[in-house]
């Protein structure tokens, strides 16, 4: 599955990756000891809703412009990110991970960002100019192992790749293993696509075998029966979640869902611990 940033912001997979990021990093900063974000596959940072990428999958209407819509104050940290890259009331530009963690920065904190496709990690470097983040232009796994354990002692790894090479989801399995063995209580947020139940429960089984004590999924599932061969939504890995974060998931799982649910489904959004 190929799943460059740029033709698909703001669509129902960024809502629900940038409002979990969001909660995710504020309970983290509950504690006042400095934090360092790396985000390893950090695509361009911003992107034009209006541009012809954005435009030839439609799919911010199904999501940015949803919970625009939508009036349910659990969702306002989620559209104060969005708003903060905009002029005027309709999301005209949609900030990708890097962006939106730039934001949530406090003085002690450090945030890395990284891409490796050259186009894109010039796109990066203008998009995040004048903010403190360090920019690279490597393999992704190889950062990722590479600089933990991180230098401030708590950090979050956001893994964001497009899916394009069929050993993607191995990849990720071999580096979390050896990531976890050098940084166990470190926290890392993996995103992935869903297609069909099957394929994604094999990987499942891939991870739990890993044997991590905190492991949560995340799942959101935009169709109520199955539809494989088509884009069906997607989820999240957190390891080692805070727990002021887990307490007041649910809620906002919720409204998620309902903001995002397409015409004539209920949808799915659920969260479940990978290992008990």
């Amino acid at each position: 599955m190929n799943y460059r940033h740029s033709f698909h912001a703001g669509n129902s997979a960024d809502v629900v990756k940038h409002s979990l990021l969001i909660e995710l990093v504020r309970a983290l900063q509950q504690k006042d000891g400095a934090l360092t974000l790396i985000d390893t596959h950090a695509g361009c940072a911003l992107y034009d809703l209006g541009g012809e990428q954005a435009q030839r999958t439609g799919e911010a209407a199904g999501g940015v412009l949803r919970a625009f819509a939508d009036a349910n104050p659990l969702l306002d940290s989620y559209r104060a990110a969005v708003q903060a890259v905009n002029v005027g009331a309709e999301p005209r530009l949609y900030p990708g991970s890097p962006q939106v963690l730039a934001q949530l920065l406090r003085p002690q904190d450090v945030l890395i960002v990284n891409e490796k496709h050259p186009e894109d990690a010039r796109a990066l470097r203008a998009a995040m100019r004048g903010t403190p983040a360090a920019v690279h232009e490597r393999d992704a796994y190889e950062l990722w192992l590479a600089l933990l354990p991180t230098r401030t002692g708590r950090g979050v790894v956001v893994v964001d790749p497009p899916y394009e090479q069929t050993d993607e989801r191995a990849r990720i399995t071999a580096t979390l293993a050896a990531a976890h063995r050098k940084w166990a209580h470190g926290v890392t947020v993996i995103w992935y696509p869903l297609k069909d139940r099957v394929t994604h429960q094999r990987w499942k089984d891939a991870l739990r075998r890993l044997d991590i004590a905190k492991f949560l999924s995340i799942e959101h599932w935009l169709y109520d029966a199955d539809a494989p061969g088509i884009y069906n939504g997607a989820g999240l890995f957190i390891i080692n979640p805070p727990y002021a974060f887990t307490q007041a998931l649910a809620p906002l799982l919720d409204a998620l869902r309902a903001a995002l649910a397409p015409e004539g489904h209920r949808g799915e959004l659920t969260a479940d611990w990978l290992k008990e």
